[in-house]
């Protein structure tokens, strides 16, 4: 199926950009994920053993509730050494949470709207009653990367230019190697997001994009470093930039592993 998009002619030059009303429904499939997520994690903190697959089915019951649809796979809940895994889906015979289990979340969905473009995020929390340094240090270098990523943009838009996909990777993919971390950063950086999935065809943030960024549509930034047989980090949020050239992030930005 093809994505659908609307066209402006800028300078003899067509671009593809979402309309205001995409960009609305965007933004409030954005805050209904976030608030999905905080019932995860409260969901969560109430069931001495539930398992992956069980926070699984309550966040696609939500999306049932909150009429947002969904694709590309399901929600991804992984506890412990599973969230090493950047790709992980729960079966039914999945981990059951216990004291001190990292929790990864990552969850996917638009509004129950043909045209809507999905919203994408990703945020950690801990089961327990002190985060481990290693993993808190590991936390801090990936939201640290993520924000180099977003403060790169906005020095390249503040002179009216959008950067391309590589370069923001290269920022983002340099700080988790200046710690020692490069090898465990197994995926790309972002990826612009969609109407029929998750991901767009509006462009990639990896090493590899030729591409730029294209203003009014969104994207995502979500670095992660993955120690098999460990744990694995991510934090993921959207952004987009306007036609002012103002870099708006459209979800919440996590700070701090949420402790439940």
């Amino acid at each position: 199926m093809l994505e659908l998009f609307y066209l402006k002619k800028i300078k003899n030059k067509f671009i593809t950009m979402w309309t205001k009303d995409q960009i609305k429904d965007h933004i409030k499939a954005a805050k209904i994920l976030d608030q999905i997520k905080d019932l995860a994690f409260d969901y969560i903190s109430k069931h001495k053993k539930i398992t992956e697959h069980e926070v699984k089915d309550f966040v696609l019951e939500k999306f049932k509730e909150y009429n947002l649809r969904t694709s590309y796979g399901i929600p991804i809940v992984a506890f412990r050494a599973n969230s090493a895994n950047p790709h992980y889906q729960p079966a039914k015979a999945s981990k059951i949470i216990k004291a001190n289990t990292l929790i990864k979340l990552d969850i996917w969905a638009k509004l129950n709207k043909k045209s809507a473009p999905f919203a994408d995020i990703t945020w950690m929390a801990f089961c327990g009653k002190k985060v481990p340094v290693k993993m808190k240090n590991v936390f801090n270098i990936v939201i640290e990367a993520r924000d180099e990523g977003i403060k790169y943009i906005e020095a390249k838009i503040k002179n009216k230019q959008m950067p391309r996909g590589k370069e923001v990777d290269k920022v983002v993919r340099n700080h988790i190697h200046k710690y020692g971390h490069g090898g465990n950063f197994i995926h790309g950086t972002g990826h612009s997001l969609g109407l029929i999935s998750p991901h767009g065809n509006k462009g990639l943030i990896r090493g590899k994009s030729k591409g730029f960024l294209r203003q009014n549509v969104a994207y995502t930034i979500e670095p992660g470093i993955y120690l098999p047989g460990e744990f694995g980090v991510r934090s993921e949020i959207d952004f987009y930039v306007n036609s002012k050239f103002q870099l708006i992030i459209t979800t919440k930005v996590q700070k701090e592993i949420v402790k439940i």
